[in-house]
């Protein structure tokens, strides 16, 4: 796998990195590292985002090099850390980019193995079972030979301790710790990292009394298994740009006694509906993945047009099924 991807990148001059409409610490130190290794091989590299980068992800240096302009002119297209139509929905839509992507090259760097691809064009896969998206790219660059910089170190390690939450989850083992002390040993810092995100994670008062009020409308259903949220659009609007409202109370959910699978839905005003998923049991990709989804087996999302009326029973039928399976396995 290692041998294609970077015979594609060999055989590019330019090559526009893509991540997908919901951005994450992942997908953003991916592209950022792979900004920094290919533009260290003499590659011109244009950065793309469907979505301006939030402000909770700025702790990561270079996130205002992302723009929303798709370069039609690169030569290769990488897609980060998704494999799915649905999450680059706003890139299809915007003219020439289908026919782009259907006439070029496009490599896709990912490590959701639980999901298959969704993507409509061909496309040469680079996945493997890694806790980031990083790791993968890590791997890519240590086996070509490529230089890695303080910076793009740092990069990885960022989406690495992104994705973990800071080596902290089910994903972490062996190799992932093995990762983290490469980057380490090549300037990364940690602490610094840390720092920086805590910075950007403080709250202001509005946002602290409105997460108690989030706090307050969580639901629960089947016996106190599944915790959901419910945020509307005029409430995305008015706090999003200072904090991610599913972010606010999801971990916060899933350490009520009990629950087993938290669920944040958002609705939008073209009737697009997004649920974010977190989950003490390895369920969230399954659950997502009913709705066209995916991720990560304790994180996962998922995109649909219809109704939060006929999406509540669904979820219900699902999370159903998904802890049943999961008894069973055990």
């Amino acid at each position: 796998m290692y041998d294609t991807a970077k015979q594609l990148i060999d055989d590019a001059h330019s090559i526009l990195i893509i991540q997908a409409e919901n951005p994450d610490g992942d997908s953003l130190g991916s592209a950022l590292a792979l900004e920094e290794l290919l533009g260290g091989l003499g590659k011109t590299i244009s950065l793309y985002c469907d979505v301006e980068i939030p402000k909770y992800l700025r702790y990561i240096d270079g996130w205002d090099r992302v723009t929303q302009d798709f370069n039609t002119s690169a030569d290769l297209a990488i897609i980060v850390d998704t494999s799915s139509d649905t999450l680059i929905s706003k890139a299809l839509q915007i003219a020439g980019v289908r026919h782009f992507l259907e006439s070029h090259p496009v490599l896709v760097i990912d490590h959701h193995v639980e999901t298959d691809s969704t993507l409509s064009f061909d496309h040469t896969m680079l996945i493997e079972e890694a806790a980031s998206s990083t790791q993968v790219i890590y791997g890519l660059a240590a086996h070509s030979g490529w230089g890695i910089t303080e910076s793009a170190a740092t990069a990885m390690l960022a989406g690495l301790l992104s994705d973990t939450l800071g080596l902290s989850t089910q994903s972490v083992n062996e190799a992932v710790y093995l990762t983290a002390s490469k980057l380490s040993a090549l300037g990364a810092s940690p602490a610094k990292i840390e720092d920086r995100r805590r910075e950007f994670m403080k709250k202001s008062a509005e946002i602290l009394k409105y997460k108690g009020i989030l706090l307050e409308r969580i639901e629960y259903f089947l016996d106190g298994k599944l915790a959901l949220i419910r945020i509307p659009w005029e409430e995305i609007q008015q706090y999003s740009d200072q904090y991610n409202p599913s972010v606010l109370v999801l971990d916060e959910m899933r350490l009520v006694e009990g629950v087993e699978l938290g669920v944040a839905i958002k609705t939008y005003p073209d009737g697009k509906l997004t649920g974010k998923l977190r989950s003490n049991l390895p369920i969230a990709a399954a659950v997502a993945g009913f709705f066209g989804g995916g991720g990560h087996a304790y994180a996962a999302g998922f995109r649909v047009y219809e109704s939060i009326d006929t999406i509540i029973p669904e979820l219900l039928d699902a999370t159903d099924k998904a802890l049943k399976e999961q008894s069973n396995d055990r």
